[in-house]
């Protein structure tokens, strides 16, 4: 690619392959965690090709399992698109609705800018398009957003954030219990907080040299 001298980023790049069925297809090994087979209503996608230009004006949603030696656990994460913090997340050992509003809750909690206009994008799971999730979002003056179809693609950060869990903090390996995955995503949480905040310091501090 470098000789060719053909600058392209990662996810263009297996956008392409995707498109030319260049990709290697992967073992169907994974556990689904995604029900779009269901009758309630599915919202438009109104973040297509649109980059947030600030905190908290695209939140994402996503459930992803991890495996422990009782059996399968299921995490429900909201994330936000533009410093991709963990805002809010639920461990437990179903799909409920109820596992996506208590990761909902506690990143409503966490806002640091309650009056700014928010979208909050997912794919469209049934737990995400229940009245009881619609409408408890709603009352809280976020803007609901959906895939259009079911692709990865259509909410990229949702799925990078669940990759970076499973493969650079180790849970995607089988955990001994829920209790060691809670405190296994908490650290994850903390750490994208410390860095963060490290970012936001140096970066004052750089700007402040600068205009010495």
């Amino acid at each position: 690619m470098k000789s060719l001298n053909i600058k392209i980023g990662r996810d263009k790049f297996y956008r392409f392959l995707r498109a030319h069925n260049l990709l290697i297809p992967k073992r169907r090994n994974y556990h689904t965690t995604t029900n779009s087979n269901h009758l309630y209503h599915k919202y438009k996608n109104l973040v297509k090709d649109k980059v947030p230009t600030r905190p908290e004006q695209l939140w994402v949603s996503d459930i992803t399992y991890i495996k422990t030696q009782n059996g399968h656990n299921y995490l429900a994460l909201v994330t936000d698109a533009y410093s991709k913090q963990i805002m809010g997340y639920k461990l437990d050992n179903h799909m409920k609705v109820s596992l996506c509003v208590d990761a909902l809750k506690m990143a409503l909690k966490n806002r640091k800018y309650p009056n700014e206009k928010m979208i909050h994008h997912s794919d469209r799971g049934f737990q995400y398009c229940n009245p009881k999730y619609t409408e408890f979002a709603e009352q809280n003056g976020i803007i609901m957003s959906m895939t259009e179809q079911y692709d990865p693609y259509e909410n990229t950060v949702a799925e990078r954030v669940n990759r970076t869990l499973k493969y650079e903090y180790a849970l995607k390996k089988t955990i001994k219990n829920t209790e060691l995955a809670q405190k296994m995503v908490k650290l994850f949480q903390d750490t994208t907080i410390y860095i963060l905040i490290v970012f936001y310091f140096n970066s004052k501090l750089m700007s402040r040299i600068c205009s010495e």
